[in-house]
């Protein structure tokens, strides 16, 4: 354990903030260079069939320390952080919190504040890792890779704990939705596998939503204000008015649990030509789909208003709820729940808000609910994580393990 937080400082200190407009794979050189570090430690930890691809996919495998046969089980941890996020020159720190205002940054005033953020209050007395205010922390998702590494390197150095095959991946671009493009679940030859990427210590998750998102491209008139009656078509009005007919309690600041919405992620725009870009999200298929065939029949009402060139609609599934490929095998959501059980901590069987790469592995034929890290407020510059919510997934992830090979 007294190599974990040192793993993970060292992780986060490398900027693998992933890059939606680039085309390669990794969207962003830190990606390997974080990829070819862990590359080195595997080496020397001991774990074999080590294997870095040209696109950023890291696997290796810790072997069965047991004849018997049983199934492999995979943990798998996402190498890249949000773009949503200053993520460059992350300066992690180690701060205990005693009950009030966490200073992150003095020179600028930035605090963690429990007025703000009243959850750092389940934890008074314990030490936080947090970045000095300044960008995120990267504990999504380099807190999942210490954790999964220093399981790893506690079972080697614990041959008395028996165990089956164990595989493990690290992977680019999950922040873009773009993690499980080019993993090989054939190479990967796991029965089924963990994402270590969830939140709050105890944290299990199998439901997430399903997802879309809609580009919408207005083509509006303009024409001098002086004499625009009856001739301009004003794109920007035309764009909020679309905003205007969508419900406007199901947006993600009044929505919780499993509550859909929309979510407007951006708009530019003139009077010529203005494009808006949504998010469209639901845990329930049927409402999922009511919500796209709504966007459809308000572009189609602004066509038949302003003309049938308009408003043009580009909408995209983009993932879908991994709950239809986990509840066959429900088996793997009763292990963790075990495991953290075993390991003294309350499990908390939560829906995720957003997606994971575990729902498209899912659907590719390698069921992957997800874990928790132990940390908070992600993709925020005021992030943090408890190291002994740390220690104790390091220690669920070993438990699991250990359940595998006792079945």
């Amino acid at each position: 354990m007294e190599k974990l937080v040192e793993r993970f400082i060292r992780y986060a200190k490398i900027n693998t903030r992933s890059d939606e407009s680039s085309r390669t794979c990794p969207s962003t050189p830190g990606q390997l260079e974080l990829a070819h570090l862990l590359t080195e430690e595997l080496k020397e930890i001991g774990i074999q069939d080590i294997t870095l691809d040209e696109n950023g996919y890291l696997m290796a495998t810790l072997p069965a320390n047991i004849s018997k046969e049983v199934p492999v089980v995979g943990f798998l941890a996402h190498l890249d952080t949000s773009p949503d996020s200053k993520s460059g020159s992350v300066e992690p720190q180690i701060v205990e919190h005693l009950g009030k205002g966490i200073i992150l940054n003095k020179e600028e005033n930035i605090i963690l504040s429990p007025l703000e953020f009243p959850v750092i209050n389940n934890y008074i007395g314990q030490q936080l890792i947090t970045s000095d205010g300044t960008t995120l922390l990267g504990a999504d998702d380099k807190a999942g890779i210490a954790e999964i590494m220093t399981a790893m390197d506690y079972l080697i150095r614990h041959p008395e704990i028996k165990h089956g095959p164990v595989r493990i991946a690290f992977t680019p671009d999950e922040e873009i939705g773009r993690g499980p493009d080019k993993f090989d679940v054939r190479k990967f030859n796991a029965k089924y596998a963990y994402t270590v990427d969830g939140g709050a210590l105890g944290e299990i998750e199998y439901e997430n939503f399903n997802a879309a998102k809609a580009k919408i491209s207005i083509q509006g008139l303009n024409v001098h204000p002086g004499t625009a009656k009856n001739k301009m078509k004003n794109s920007m009005l035309i764009a909020m008015e679309l905003n205007n007919m969508l419900p406007a309690s199901e947006v993600p600041e009044h929505t919780e649990a499993y509550e859909g919405f929309f979510h407007l992620t951006d708009m530019k725009g003139s009077v010529e030509n203005t494009t808006i870009n949504y998010l469209i999200r639901d845990h329930d298929l049927k409402a999922f789909n009511k919500k796209k065939d709504l966007l459809i029949k308000i572009v189609d009402h602004l066509n038949l208003k302003y003309g049938s060139r308009t408003v043009k609609l580009i909408m995209v599934d983009q993932y879908y709820n991994m709950k239809e490929k986990i509840e066959p095998v429900f088996e793997i959501v009763v292990q963790a729940r075990k495991a953290i059980q075993a390991r003294g901590i309350v499990p908390k069987i939560i829906p995720v808000r957003g997606g994971t790469d575990g729902s498209r592995l899912s659907f590719m034929g390698l069921p992957c609910p997800n874990l928790f890290t132990g940390g908070h407020n992600f993709h925020s510059r005021f992030e943090f994580i408890p190291v002994k919510s740390m220690e104790k997934a390091v220690e669920v992830i070993v438990k699991i393990i250990e359940l595998n090979a006792a079945q």
